[in-house]
């Protein structure tokens, strides 16, 4: 697969300011379900920047997503089964994003300016993971999810949601737990358990990582357990800047639920959000009721995430109030600040 220029031009109407932008695209996003990505081209949109995503010999290829020859956006085009042909012209683009074929001039030499630009990409977790400024010989840099690959524990990879807010605002939401009483009371929240308990971030390597320990449960309201007197519930949070964390729930009985927060920013204004989940109890329940509760979770964070104002996330701690509650949304901006982003990202 080709590798991309070290030097990324910004895309056309980026909604980023362009320092960010450039910072942005060193890092790793999913930009598709894996299994998605099966019998024709998939567009997705990353950073501003339309792709096209398909398989080709087992293998995914990411790359620019409109035809060279006259920008038309491929994925309206089909997979013929070695590789995928443009809607307008039928230009032919096959392994490495190579255009190999023009029905209307077979006989000519194919100029380099008709092959697709191609990304890295890599699959794990069901996703597929792809990076606008990442060499050829770069590592890639995809967080860790806990007890994915462990025996015992089932792996489900939810359908995508898109929220229509920043994809900080996002991340911020997830790492909130002081909400939960008050935007989650149709899901899994307590009104009337909302004191929040000291806690306290630690940096790692790749941001932070919070234990935070409280009574607020994890169950289903009207589950059967839901009521388990005396259990300390432990949430522990782990993040990678700038936009994914996991959170570990440990449950009753060694039980534990293991959520990926993988907020991918289809543009400043837009962000696809993914969440894989592992677990390693009720395995034997129909995967749907999984994709059933994640769902109404997040369309309740989706909600509170779209009408904030401003939309960017200020990253002055001068800009907003704060609560001693909010010592994950501190820890998650000063990281950002520490990267070089914008006091407006």
């Amino acid at each position: 697969m080709d590798a991309i220029e070290s030097a990324v031009p910004l895309p056309r109407n980026c909604t980023f300011d362009p320092d960010d932008w450039r910072k942005l695209a060193l890092h790793w996003y999913p930009v598709a379900l894996s299994r998605e990505v099966a019998d024709g081209p998939v567009g997705v949109s990353l950073l501003d920047v339309p792709l096209v995503v398909y398989r080709l010999d087992g293998h995914v290829i990411v790359a620019d997503g409109l035809c060279p020859h006259r920008g038309v956006p491929l994925s309206l085009g089909k997979h013929d089964g070695s590789g995928i042909v443009c809607a307008y012209h039928g230009l032919h683009f096959g392994a490495g994003g190579r255009c190999d074929k023009i029905p209307s001039q077979p006989a000519t030499t194919i100029p380099g300016k008709l092959h697709l630009r191609t990304y890295p990409a890599v699959e794990r977790y069901g996703l597929v993971w792809t990076c606008l400024a990442a060499g050829g010989g770069t590592d890639p840099d995809i967080p860790l999810m806990p007890h994915w690959d462990e025996a015992g524990f089932q792996q489900i990879t939810c359908p995508s949601i898109d929220i229509f807010g920043f994809a900080g605002r996002q991340m911020e939401g997830f790492l909130d737990v002081a909400h939960f009483g008050f935007v989650h009371t149709a899901t899994f929240g307590d009104p009337d358990d909302v004191v929040v308990p000291p806690y306290n971030p630690k940096p790692t390597a790749k941001g932070f990582e919070v234990e935070y320990r409280s009574s607020v449960g994890n169950y289903p309201i009207g589950a059967k357990d839901r009521g388990r007197a005396g259990f300390e519930w432990l949430r522990h949070f782990r993040v990678h800047l700038p936009f994914t964390a996991t959170l570990t729930v440990h449950f009753p009985d060694d039980g534990r639920l293991v959520i990926m927060n993988a907020a991918s920013p289809v543009s400043a204004k837009v962000t696809r959000l993914f969440a894989p989940i592992a677990r390693n109890f009720d395995t034997d329940l129909p995967v749907q009721h999984v994709y059933d509760f994640n769902r109404r979770v997040f369309e309740e964070d989706k909600a509170i995430v779209e009408s904030q104002k401003p939309e960017c996330l200020p990253l002055d701690p001068s800009l907003e109030a704060h609560i001693l509650a909010d010592r994950s949304s501190i820890a998650y901006r000063r990281g950002l600040r520490d990267m070089g982003f914008s006091r407006f990202f």
